[in-house]
């Protein structure tokens, strides 16, 4: 199985659409048996589904996440567990010990608020297709 978090630092990054590097991990017996830090390239909101798709990611662990991005996940395939913190290998042990569940407040919905700048809201599709 592979696990990607998203990553900053060592630490789960809060903010699905605004991640710079996801750290993916293969798992196998839940047990990680290997790991590496991938760039996503610009890429934002819906087309990082497509991102992790193409890394074959079964499973993300995130903090916060947007609705259409959500979406974008489910149409892929790949399970969402949101709402995590603190250090990225840690929470991906837990999840292989079952101990870390999705948390279904962790929706990011801020998008309208005064002072928050996502840039262009207007189009959160890529275009990709997901199988």
């Amino acid at each position: 199985m592979k696990i990607a978090v998203t990553y900053d630092h060592g630490q789960i990054f809060q903010h699905f659409g605004h991640t710079e590097q996801f750290k993916v991990y293969e798992t196998k017996d839940s047990k990680i048996i290997s790991s590496k830090v991938m760039d996503t390239n610009g890429n934002g909101h819906g087309a990082l589904a497509g991102f992790l798709e193409n890394e074959k990611v079964d499973v993300l662990i995130c903090g916060g996440i947007g609705m259409g991005a959500v979406q974008a996940l489910e149409e892929c395939g790949i399970q969402l567990v949101g709402g995590a913190s603190g250090d990225a290998d840690a929470q991906v042990e837990a999840f292989l010990q079952g101990d870390l569940v999705n948390d279904p407040s962790a929706k990011c919905n801020h998008h309208h608020e005064e002072g928050h700048d996502c840039g262009n809201h207007h189009d959160h599709e890529c275009g990709h297709q997901c199988h």
